[in-house]
């Protein structure tokens, strides 16, 4: 008989408790909550600033980024968000996880995979720009000071989430 592998993940309540505690710490450091999607449009205009610099110069949106922020790379937001991925990649190296592979349910292909998480990317990033904020910047930092924009915002996330689970699970499970 065969044995089987398990593989051994961080306990979800450990990280949860951590992540709290990684969130009251920028709080009383920065006095700042978290946030990702900050880091991601620090990134794209700093793209744009570079690749198509009269069209940077030309757009209200990019023209009064690049006024109120004097290097948008410098932001701590992109500090944090290298951090992640350092950390993730850490992470993956000593859990001896560090592959390639594309992790789906054996009902899909791992190309419709990919082809869903570019896109549920993409709508998340569209709607934390409308809402202005990520999960972490709007819910996790909002309900953090108590805010109530913060606590409406997970319930919308959740709620959501929740609401399409039905007709998107089988791309899961």
């Amino acid at each position: 008989m065969s044995e089987v592998k398990k593989t051994k993940y961080f306990n979800p309540y450990i990280g949860g408790v951590l992540l709290g505690l990684v969130l009251l710490a920028a709080n009383f450091v920065s006095g700042r909550g978290l946030g990702a999607s900050g880091a991601i449009k620090s990134a794209v205009v700093s793209t744009v600033n570079t690749v198509a610099p009269s069209h940077a110069e030309n757009s209200v949106f990019y023209k009064n980024y690049n006024e109120s922020h004097e290097n948008p790379m410098k932001s701590w937001l992109v500090f944090q968000m290298m951090g992640v991925l350092v950390g993730g990649f850490l992470s993956g190296a000593f859990a001896k996880r560090l592959k390639f592979k594309v992790e789906h349910s054996p009902k899909i292909t791992s190309k419709r995979r990919i082809i869903f998480a570019i896109l549920g990317g993409m709508f998340f990033g569209f709607g934390s720009q409308l809402g202005r904020g990520c999960t972490s910047g709007s819910a996790l930092s909002g309900m953090a000071v108590l805010s109530v924009g913060g606590f409406l915002t997970m319930a919308c996330i959740f709620g959501t989430a929740f609401a399409l689970a039905y007709f998107f699970r089988k791309n899961w499970i």
